[in-house]
């Protein structure tokens, strides 16, 4: 396990308090750039954009916010910021700014006036909301509204539009499903089953969770058989099994810890015929883990921090998704596919974590790392990218470089002289102004170093 170091970071303002999933990145205003969008306690929903310090635009809602998402809940065919609150307030905020003439050419166009600040819609739905996610979990192309309740409970609601091919929202969320869990609700996920098909995932307290079936769609092939034959009444009556447990160890966890969990995890290829999507569990008693699947265990890490927050994020740029957990006291682990170990520490206890993509500077989207800690301070780590996950060397790294290997040959030191190459090595890094000062080395000097990322600094060995 080797330790990283980011520095490239943005302090923003904010003076409030949030709940863990009241954070989250997204592209807000369809500009095909991320933003951040925060909700508070007192009601008030912040997004930030670029690397603006204050909030691009503030809005006002009802009750204390527990859970925001960005996302293409109307099917609209461009993403809403939602916000739903603990007493049951949904609101829909649509922040895509007017067409001008400057706002193709400008990052920064001015948020919609004050006389638009107001929610575009507002409904009541149950309320104890605690975690939410926006995603087609039926595979039928269209995006549903999942909810996750502080009683266990699970519901699923579908945009029903009234104003077909009209951009004007005029509609409601209609209730689909409702599933009642065994144990607490901590995470939402879709992963895809073996089929293809979007399968929807809810995390279980002790490092297990839960498949929920989207039933509604056996009974709406029901009800027309429902109008004409016998066995019709029956069938229906039949109670369906809409909640299957899964638990991903063998080993006896508490039962009482909680597991959070992400899905659709990135193998940077197409998933085979056959095959399952990756996903990933975190607890709190520090296990980590990344399945294939119900049955096959990729690999299982155990760390001594309390995981409270789980993410995705390809940290290397090749396609692979690492996974992104974080503890209370800031310790980040990020893990990929092949069970290799990197670490990020910041300095204060957070209370709120997220990560994914930002634009943050020039306007461009990369990966990126959101703290929230217990001071009101949100801290994003911007451009945290990696060469690679693997441990390596100096002397590795430089033998694979033929430029190298004429500069060893010029200073007449063969490359198998591993203890003349390591000198060589230490004394042009640590005193190029004393050593070989008219030989051809002083022209390379310390950039043949592994110097790809001037804000990563791993410890290894050379």
């Amino acid at each position: 396990m080797r330790s990283v170091s980011y520095v490239q970071r943005v302090a923003l303002e904010f003076s409030g308090s949030l709940f863990p999933h009241a954070i989250r990145l997204g592209d807000a205003d369809n500009d095909k750039r991320n933003e951040l969008v925060v909700g508070d306690t007192n009601g008030k929903l912040y997004v930030y954009k670029n690397d603006d310090t204050k909030p691009w635009t503030v809005r006002s809602c009802q009750g204390m916010l527990t859970c925001v998402g960005v996302g293409d809940v109307c099917n609209k065919g461009k993403n809403l910021v939602v916000a739903v609150s603990a007493e049951g307030w949904f609101h829909l905020f649509d922040l895509t700014p007017l067409p001008s003439k400057h706002s193709e050419a400008s990052s920064h166009h001015e948020p919609p006036p004050s006389d638009e600040q107001r929610p575009v819609f507002k409904q009541h739905i149950p309320a104890n909301t605690k975690v939410m996610l926006i995603n087609d979990i039926d595979g039928d192309g269209k995006c549903e509204l999942v909810v996750g309740y502080t009683d266990r409970v699970v519901r699923a609601f579908r945009w029903e539009d009234l104003s077909e091919g009209s951009d004007h929202l005029s509609g409601q969320l209609v209730l689909l499903k409702k599933w009642l869990l065994e144990g607490q609700v901590d995470s939402l996920s879709v992963n895809p089953g073996p089929d293809g098909t979007p399968e929807m995932m809810v995390s279980q307290p002790g490092c297990g969770y839960a498949v929920l079936l989207c039933t509604w769609k056996l009974e709406q092939q029901q009800q027309p058989a429902a109008e004409g034959g016998d066995n019709s009444a029956a069938n229906r009556d039949a109670p369906l099994r809409d909640v299957i447990l899964h638990q991903t160890s063998g080993r006896i966890h508490n039962e009482n810890v909680s597991t959070h969990l992400i899905g659709s995890i990135s193998r940077g290829c197409p998933i085979a015929s056959g095959g399952s999507g990756l996903f990933a569990l975190c607890t709190l008693d520090g296990t980590l883990k990344l399945m294939e699947g119900a049955d096959r265990l990729l690999w299982s890490v155990q760390v001594d921090h309390q995981l409270f927050a789980l993410e995705k994020l390809d940290v290397t740029g090749d396609g692979h998704e690492e996974v992104v957990a974080c503890a209370w006291d800031g310790q980040t682990y990020i893990i990929d596919h092949n069970r290799t170990v990197a670490r990020f520490q910041v300095d204060e206890n957070v209370s709120a974590f997220c990560a994914g993509l930002y634009a943050c500077k020039g306007g461009r989207n990369s990966p990126c790392l959101v703290y929230v800690s217990f001071n009101q301070k949100i801290y994003i780590y911007w451009d945290v990218q990696l060469e690679r996950m693997e441990s390596t060397n100096l002397l590795k790294i430089l033998k694979a470089n033929p430029e190298f290997e004429d500069l060893l040959k010029k200073l007449g030191i063969g490359d198998d002289d591993v203890s003349a190459v390591k000198d060589l090595i230490h004394k042009t890094l640590y005193y190029p102004d004393k050593h070989l000062q008219n030989s051809p080395s002083q022209h390379w000097g310390p950039a043949g170093a592994d110097s790809s990322s001037n804000h990563t600094v791993a410890q290894d060995s050379m």
